[in-house]
């Protein structure tokens, strides 16, 4: 089959998914950096930018095993065949790297990554059509509410399942965090997910977040009336916080112990299996003792 109809059905396809990707025809690609130094270090473990293509290719083997060959996303067959998860805005994207140092080297002898987040500053966005999170949820309102804050965007976030542990995702928060205070962003936004597409089997959940953890109106944004579903599904007497709580994702979780907000209503996707809720974190809305432990300047694990 010609390269040509393949693009062409797989525009089709996100097209029919309701994924309406920015046209990024000719697009600067992220300038890779060789000599990018670590952000952070915790014994064998180190976090840091890619530093040229093939890491970013490294991330989206990652993200593929987490998320497709290990998780509920469904591959397309271009998907398959790269065995990797991709998409246009890597291109943009600055791409968070866990590595372990003390892992079994690759055939070609290259260090394990073990974890990743996709970072997306405001000013790239712009310029290349916006956030991806606007694939879900309506939040150019929110971003010209607070104009002058300079906003970033968190996701694709995940971790190989033997690092899953405290420390890897304490160096993942500290090169977040050294990020956000060398770029000068004020506001963190993205999707998190629930595994699972059913609502009602998440009722608990969500009427937790709806009731407890829904942004205030200065902060507040909403998922596309099109592909809106509701999380106020039980009344707030009704929501056991305890029980809710051990329900909720350990991403999710984090983020509202760090100090975030969640927005109002939630997107089922199908093609990743989840039902995603949009996270809003103000830096100055962050608990100030997380602050005090990595550090107002980044400090406490760096490299």
């Amino acid at each position: 089959m010609a390269q040509a109809n393949v693009a062409q059905m797989m525009a089709n396809a996100r097209a029919a998914a309701g994924l309406l990707l920015p046209n990024f025809a000719g697009a600067a690609p992220i300038e890779l950096n060789d000599t990018t130094p670590p952000l952070g270090r915790i014994g064998a473990l180190e976090v840091r930018l890619a530093r040229r293509k093939g890491e970013i290719k490294r991330a989206q083997k990652l993200r593929y095993k987490v998320f497709y060959k290990d998780g509920p996303a469904i591959a397309d067959a271009a998907t398959m065949l790269a065995r990797r998860d991709k998409d246009a805005f890597d291109a943009i994207c600055d791409h968070l790297l866990v590595i372990d140092h003390a892992g079994k080297p690759s055939l070609s002898g290259k260090l394990p990554v073990v974890g990743t987040y996709r970072l997306l500053r405001q000013d790239v966005a712009e310029r290349h059509g916006g956030f991806y999170t606007d694939n879900e949820f309506a939040i150019s309102a929110l971003v010209e509410r607070h104009r002058g804050a300079r906003f970033l965007e968190l996701g694709r976030s995940c971790v190989l399942p033997p690092y899953r542990n405290k420390r890897t995702v304490e160096l993942l928060w500290h090169g977040i965090w050294s990020y956000v205070r060398q770029h000068g962003c004020d506001v963190m936004l993205g999707c998190a997910s629930f595994e699972g597409t059913d609502p009602d089997r998440l009722a608990l959940p969500l009427s937790f977040l709806h009731h407890h953890a829904r942004a205030p109106e200065a902060w507040r944004a909403g998922a596309h009336p099109s592909r809106r579903i509701e999380m106020n599904r039980m009344p707030k007497e009704a929501v056991n916080a305890k029980a809710a709580l051990h329900e909720l994702p350990p991403l999710i979780k984090g983020y509202l112990r760090l100090g975030a907000f969640i927005g109002d209503g939630a997107v089922i996707d199908h093609q990743f299996g989840t039902i995603d809720v949009l996270i809003v974190l103000p830096v100055s809305a962050i608990n100030s003792r997380y602050i005090d432990h990595f550090g107002v300047d980044a400090s406490r694990h760096a490299a």
